[in-house]
Order: structure tokens, then sequence, then C-alpha cells
């Protein structure tokens, strides 16, 4: 029995560009995104993002090619790293500011990143994508507070608690849903900085 196609299977020649309008494109992310975060990325299918926003299904395929490959353009679309630019003038004020701006976001983006669920850890394109699009440039932006915390001398170099402030700060965003049930607002992270963060670094 032939087997018929995947239709989300890596097509062997690159899909053709098609002409998209900036704004036509953000609807169709926008969608995609919203149909991941309600029903998880297994269930995402081209041709219901295509029925969503009213536009032919061949319309995506020729611009993306695979469910994998339009998720991950999603992920990628103007996204700027919400630490970016912070600087209060010091670190424990920087973490705390840190804490706001991550919680205002937590919940989109945990939600967004439980319903991509096993797939990430399944499908290297799109383990990629969410690396390279979500956790990297949040990483490197807050290491970037704390590389300013240190030339400014609050706190030393060596200081053994520094490599693991973004898995504080970022990780607990993921795990209280999980064991809480509830997002990590601004709120909570505010207090998780201040009761944990700080002290861990000596700045409380």
């Amino acid at each position: 029995m032939t087997r018929p196609p995947d239709q989300d299977a890596e097509p062997t020649t690159a899909p053709a560009r098609s002409k998209i309008s900036s704004e036509r494109e953000r609807e169709f992310f926008e969608a995609v995104l919203d149909e991941v975060r309600n029903h998880g990325y297994q269930a995402v299918t081209m041709e219901g993002v295509a029925a969503r926003t009213r536009c032919g299904k061949s319309t995506l395929y020729r611009r993306w090619g695979t469910k994998a490959r339009f998720v991950a353009a999603a992920l990628r679309a103007d996204r700027q790293p919400r630490c970016a630019g912070i600087d209060t003038g010091s670190l424990a004020g920087d973490l705390r500011l840190a804490a706001a701006v991550t919680g205002a976001w937590s919940d989109q983006d945990t939600g967004l990143l439980q319903a991509l669920g096993y797939a990430v850890m399944t499908d290297s394109d799109l383990r990629d994508a969410v690396r390279e699009t979500v956790v990297a440039p949040e990483v490197a932006a807050l290491e970037a507070v704390l590389r300013r915390g240190v030339e400014r001398g609050e706190v030393p170099a060596d200081h053994p608690a520094l490599a693991f402030v973004p898995s504080m700060l970022f990780g607990v965003t993921r795990i209280r849903p999980l064991i809480e049930g509830r997002p990590a607002d601004a709120d909570y992270l505010t207090r998780y900085v201040e009761s944990a963060v700080l002290p861990a670094l000596g700045l409380a």
C-alpha cells in the first residue's frame, strides 16, 4: 500500500516565497501561536490556521513549507528580549525590574511554551527555534545585567550564584504554574527576587 504524503514533512526543496504583506503575515503568526496556546502544537494544522485566517492553505505551504517552519517563524517575528535595556544603576534594582518585566509577560510566554510541550523536545527545528527566539535572548540580556553588577563591584565575578540567576528567575516562571496552578506574575517574581535571588548574591 502506498503511504500518503505527510503534509507537515520536510519538503525536498525550499518553498517559494509568496508575496504577503507584513500586516497579513502578523495575522498569520498571531493565529498560529494562538492555536498552539489553545490546542497544543500537535493539534495545530496548516489547514486550521488557513481556515481561521480565511486564506488558502496553499498560501501557507508556499510561504513556510511545514508547520514547524511556520511556528518557528512566528516565534522569531518581532520578538525583543523583555530584559533588554534594563539599567537602574544597581544590580538589586535591575533584578527587581527584570522580575517585574518578566512577570508581566510570563503568563503568555509560559502558556505558549507549555503548549509546545513534548514537541519542543522531539522536534529539533522547533526546539532550536524556541531556544533561539525565546530563551537565548532573555538569558543574554539578564547576563548583561549581571556583568554590569560585577563591573560596578556589587558582586564578585567568581560568585558561585551568578551562573544560576537566569535559571532561578526564568525557571520559576515555568514551575509555578505546575506546582501552584498560577502564573509567576510580577508580584510573585518580585517577592521571589527579594527572598531568594538577592540573598543568594549577598545583596539582601
